[in-house]
Formats: C-alpha cells, sequence, structure tokens
C-alpha cells in the first residue's frame, strides 16, 4: 500500500487526537520526536498544543501521510520565523507509526517533502537527529548531509547524553 499525503489538513478533533496517539506510539516504541520512552498521553498533549498551533495558525505547515483512511505519517515543515533564514525550512516531529515501519513509508514522506519543499521555493531541508538511533545514516541514504553536532545537547537519560546531529539536504537545482 502506497501512502496518501495531504499538505495542511483540516485538523479536526479527530485528526488532532490521532496525530497525538502516534506521537504517543512513536515516542513509545523508541522514536527521536521530543520524549524518552515511556511517555504519557498527558505529556504528549501538553506538547501538542503549542506545537499544533504552530501549523494551525501558522506559520509553521502540517504533513500527514494516510494509509487508507488512517494517518501514518507526519512531519511538520517549521518556518524558521527569521527573515534571513526564510529560503530554508526546518523538518520537525518527523514520525512512523512502528506498526507499519520497514514498508518504506518513512522515505516515501521524506521524498514528499523534498518535491514540496521544492514546489514551495526553498533552497534546502534541515532537520536535527538523535545520535545513537542509525537516523543519521537513513537521512544520508536520502541525500542529506552532515553539516555539525552539538555534543552531548540531548540528555536522555542521567549519565547518557547524545550527540543532536545537523543534516541539511540542498534542494537547489542541480546540472
Amino acid at each position: 500500500m502506497t501512502l496518501r499525503f495531504v499538505l495542511d489538513p483540516d485538523l479536526t478533533p479527530e485528526l488532532y487526537d490521532q496525530l497525538v496517539t502516534l506521537w504517543l506510539d512513536v515516542s513509545n516504541a523508541g522514536g527521536a520526536v521530543g520524549f524518552v520512552a515511556p511517555v504519557t498521553e498527558a505529556e504528549v498533549r501538553a506538547l501538542a498544543a503549542p506545537t499544533f498551533a504552530g501549523f494551525t495558525d501558522g506559520p509553521d505547515r502540517l504533513l500527514v501521510g494516510y494509509a487508507g483512511d488512517r494517518p501514518v505519517a507526519a512531519l511538520i515543515f517549521g518556518d524558521n520565523r527569521f527573515g534571513l533564514k526564510a529560503h530554508w525550512c526546518v523538518l520537525r516531529r518527523v514520525m512512523v507509526h512502528p506498526d507499519v515501519q520497514g514498508r518504506g513509508y518513512g522515505a516515501a514522506l521524506m521524498r514528499e517533502a523534498e518535491r514540496l519543499g521544492r514546489t514551495l521555493g526553498w533552497a534546502a531541508l534541515h532537520v536535527t537527529v538523535r545520535d545513537g538511533l542509525g537516523l543519521d545514516a537513513f537521512y544520508r541514504g536520502l541525500g542529506y548531509r552532515e553539516v555539525g553536532r552539538l555534543p552531548g545537547a540531548l540528555r536522555v537519560a542521567p549519565g547518557d547524553d547524545r550527540d543532536e546531529v545537523l543534516m541539511w539536504l540542498d534542494l537547489a537545482p542541480t546540472g
């Protein structure tokens, strides 16, 4: 099954709850989307409210990937909120539901983000990843390159500090 992507879907109460569940399930499966498992629904909802306001009230944009009617993948195109950086975009909360991982949905989500980034006129996409999970290799396979890292910037547990890896995809036309 391929994913059907929707940019800026109407954030109905049903979709809001589905995205919270997606975020919760990804987090509790070990996904690096702002939490360290175990996390509760209340904790996710507390961060979801201001995060979702960024795309309901602007200037952020939401991309959702649907398998049938179920949202199984999502990411946020985060506006830099700074004029000198308006030509590129930060991808935030890149998520694929754990029960559909391994089907190429993550790569499909990122390819759609790249396609939309070009369509929307951005020169580049930027994503940060938590070191130690192999995520940098995933993004490198999609053409992203490491442009820096913040050593020990993420404290996932006492005595377990991880680098935050900065990844960049140049969208400038080639040739």
